[in-house]
């Protein structure tokens, strides 16, 4: 099969819908995986208009056997992988003395352990087909800090330091890192996280998917680290 291969992980619904859309239509197998195999197979009927074969694959992205089988079943269709997209991401909002142990494991679990196991097994079919693309999905809360965000603010922080590993360890073997940090983007996540902001001001999924295009058709001798990607009403830098 001649198509590059990507694999998109909370593909499902929001930001993860719209980047699988996106990269069916630049000609891309997809590997879509989520937790929920009906959103997913949503999503993989609509990239299949776009003329994309796809596989999807039902995982939590914080066990790893499951991240282990999900690369076998990956490997067993496609015998390649061009490009990760680490977007699967959970929050919990509340203050830091309410926050239970358990909740705390869980969003770090699934956003930033998630995107290590992926990354991970990712990068050993990389270097073997003599590169790749990595490119994780953080927050505005990798780079500043929001009340009540303690444990999401804690994994997106995590997340973005882990794509600078990825990006030095990955330079010998022609991988590519990137992570893009958008605030105030119109998911579910963000309605539950910051109900006040209005809705006509908010990012919309396929602004991140303009992104990740752009950075996929950036030439071999460029790369840019992080992206900050905030609605206009927001405060800069």
């Amino acid at each position: 099969m001649n198509k590059p291969v990507a694999m998109i992980t909370g593909a499902g619904r929001g930001i993860g819908r719209s980047i699988s859309h996106r990269l069916a239509e630049m000609g891309y197998s997809l590997i879509l995986a989520a937790r929920s195999l009906e959103q997913l197979e949503q999503t993989a009927h609509e990239c299949r208009e776009h003329g994309a074969s796809t596989l999807s694959y039902k995982v939590d992205v914080a066990e790893e056997k499951q991240v282990l089988r999900l690369f076998e079943k990956a490997e067993e269709k496609y015998s390649r992988l061009d490009v990760l997209v680490n977007n699967a991401g959970i929050g919990v909002f509340k203050p830091l003395v309410n926050t239970q142990l358990h909740e705390w494991n869980n969003v770090l679990a699934v956003n930033l352990t998630g995107a290590f196991l992926c990354s991970r097994e990712a990068f050993k079919v990389m270097q073997k087909k003599a590169g790749g693309t990595i490119i994780n999905i953080s927050s505005v809360v990798g780079i500043k800090g929001y009340p009540e965000q303690g444990a999401y603010t804690a994994s997106k922080h995590g997340l973005n330091g882990l794509t600078k590993v990825i990006a030095e360890e990955g330079r010998a073997h022609n991988i590519k890192a990137h992570v893009i940090c958008p605030g105030g983007v119109d998911t579910e996540l963000v309605k539950k996280s910051r109900p006040h902001l209005e809705q006509a001001g908010l990012i919309q999924p396929d602004n991140v998917a303009d992104l990740v295009e752009y950075l996929l058709k950036l030439p071999p001798q460029v790369t840019v680290d992080l992206v900050h990607l905030r609605r206009f009403a927001s405060s800069s830098f």
